[in-house]
């Protein structure tokens, strides 16, 4: 094929010696063939693309120094250190023989500051657990229902003192009673509280046929005697010593007795004054050692709960069942007034209907003339009621008759009369 007609200077070298870049011919090529073209100015170069600029990368950072690593060793001890410092603090102790001794030491240190563990079950635990498992299978060799409340105050207060140092032992406490028609008071320490536990309870180890604490030189009589002879048989004063016999001796009582079946429970216990059978006096054991471990806790600042319903219902059942023979007894002394209406045993008298409200609480109807006398809720001339708590301080000698909060209604006499034969059943 014949292509377009050529120019004759079409070529790359024109006059001047410039160089002309080919490229398609325009119309004034055509009107002026000895015109001159300017030179096309040189294409821009176009700047090179600039990348972005990136972050500056971080050094590597040193490893804390051997001083810094040793100041951190007590915070690694209890396990205070964050998690980079334990890292660092580790790797150290597989280089520094030093600081790997230092360690072991502070983290065997840390181990001492763990609490003695109790080998007593917490009361709420412990009652669980038996109900649980007496559920399923009763126990061979069970605790006596009427021991059960010694069992736990004994372990609530062996809890209270585990962490007591040599100072509180020494702490003051002073021991609260009733007596005549005034208040009385002792001033011991909690390790004397603990000695004079000791000593009352032994009344029951010996009704049992048990070793008594106080040796075979023991006093004749009751608590007050006892407790006032072991407290100055020695010329130094009681010491945390104390709590081992006290706990073993509870130990003992709770496990004769679960070994020893029926008919145990009416075996006559010694108080000097009076008797009371061993079911009774098992009680009034519980009911004194939660008083005493109150008195403990109030003297330590320290938070103390009352036993539970069930326990709380039976010392209050107890408290009210002796009312008769202590309104009686008062009577006799004349600190109360005479019987109105003297009736054969077992006949219907004059009754006052004592309420206790709250835990433990329930209705229990009190004869006033003679303790032989069957209550009559005919026959009632008064009504007292009274918190379950307020109750049994009153009948620990902690509060006096005219202290307590009473609801009442009716013959103020006998309301006087039982209020005051409720005190006098506390004693030191």
């Amino acid at each position: 094929m014949n292509g377009p007609a050529q120019s004759p200077d079409d070529g790359y070298e024109r006059p001047g010696g410039q160089a002309r870049i080919p490229g398609p011919r325009g119309a004034a090529d055509d009107l002026d063939p000895g015109h001159a073209p300017q030179p096309l100015l040189p294409a821009p170069v176009p700047e090179p693309t600039r990348l972005p600029r990136s972050l500056p990368m971080p050094l590597p950072t040193s490893p804390p120094s051997h001083a810094v690593l040793k100041s951190l060793l007590g915070a690694w001890a209890l396990a205070a250190c964050s998690a980079e410092e334990t890292q660092a603090v580790e790797d150290h102790l597989t280089e520094c023989a030093p600081c790997a001794e230092e360690a072991l030491r502070l983290r065997d240190a840390v181990g001492l500051l763990h609490p003695e563990e109790n080998l007593d079950l917490k009361p709420l635990l412990r009652s669980r657990v038996l109900e649980d498992c007496l559920g399923k299978r009763p126990a061979r060799i069970p605790v006596p229902v009427w021991a059960s409340p010694y069992d736990t105050e004994t372990a609530r207060l062996d809890a209270l003192l585990q962490d007591f140092g040599d100072s509180e032992w020494h702490t003051p406490v002073r021991l609260k009673w009733f007596e005549e028609e005034r208040r009385r008071s002792q001033r011991t320490t909690v390790a004397g509280v603990i000695g004079h536990l000791l000593t009352v309870d032994g009344l029951i180890a010996s009704a049992l046929g048990l070793d008594d604490p106080l040796g075979p030189d023991a006093p004749k009589g009751g608590p007050t005697v006892r407790t006032e002879h072991f407290w100055g048989a020695s010329p130094h004063p009681i010491t945390r010593q104390v709590r081992d016999p006290w706990r073993e001796q509870g130990h003992t009582l709770v496990r004769t007795v679960s070994f020893a079946g029926r008919g145990v429970a009416e075996l006559a216990v010694d108080y000097g004054g009076f008797a009371l059978p061993l079911g009774d006096a098992f009680l009034e054991r519980a009911f004194e050692c939660w008083v005493h471990a109150w008195d403990i806790a109030e003297a330590v600042d320290y938070p103390y709960e009352p036993p539970s319903g069930p326990h709380l219902h039976r010392m209050i059942d107890l408290a009210a069942r002796l009312l008769p023979s202590a309104l009686a007894q008062r009577r006799r002394a004349g600190l109360a007034a005479p019987p109105r209406g003297l009736v054969a045993a077992g006949a219907p008298g004059r009754t006052l209907h004592l309420e206790i409200e709250g835990a433990g609480g329930g209705g229990w109807d009190i004869a006033l003339d003679s303790p032989a006398a069957k209550p009559s809720p005919e026959r009632t001339v008064a009504e007292i009621a009274l918190d379950g708590i307020e109750f049994c301080q009153l009948a620990a000698g902690h509060i006096s008759p005219e202290e307590a909060a009473v609801g009442q209604h009716g013959d103020r006499e006998a309301i006087r009369d039982v209020l005051f034969a409720a005190a006098s059943l506390s004693r030191l």
